[in-house]
């Protein structure tokens, strides 16, 4: 790049730019075919990862539940069981708090409050 001309130097750039144009265009027509591709043949191991997930479905329904050793089904009673069970767990507790109008605040005597202003001694500094 550092012998040639202004000209050159343009129209080489002008030239990576297009290869750079042209490369995203090519990812982007093959993605697109093997996309298309994908969809007319379809994948050998969909059926398989469809049944995988249909097992799980049927392993994670609950048809009934057992609620103070009494058998709970259907979907509103289930739905209430359990509605009912996290709100008892997660419910908030009212608490007596005693405001802050009878508390009583220590206050800084005049010399307190003159040492939290002053300049740190270089022996208080080496101290720490």
């Amino acid at each position: 790049e550092e012998d040639l001309s202004e000209s050159e130097l343009a129209e080489f750039h002008g030239v990576l730019s297009d290869v750079h144009s042209l490369s995203r265009l090519n990812a982007s027509i093959c993605w697109q075919q093997s996309r298309s591709r994908w969809l007319k043949e379809g994948d050998a191991s969909t059926k398989y990862f469809h049944s995988v997930l249909a097992s799980r479905r049927r392993g994670n329904i609950i048809s009934s539940l057992q609620v103070d050793n009494i058998m709970v089904g259907g979907v509103a009673p289930i739905r209430h069981a359990i509605v009912s069970h996290f709100a008892s767990h997660f419910k908030a507790n009212i608490v007596e708090r005693s405001g802050v109008d009878n508390l009583i605040f220590k206050r800084l005597q005049v010399a307190e409050v003159s040492s939290l202003i002053k300049p740190f001694s270089m022996d208080e500094v080496k101290a720490a």
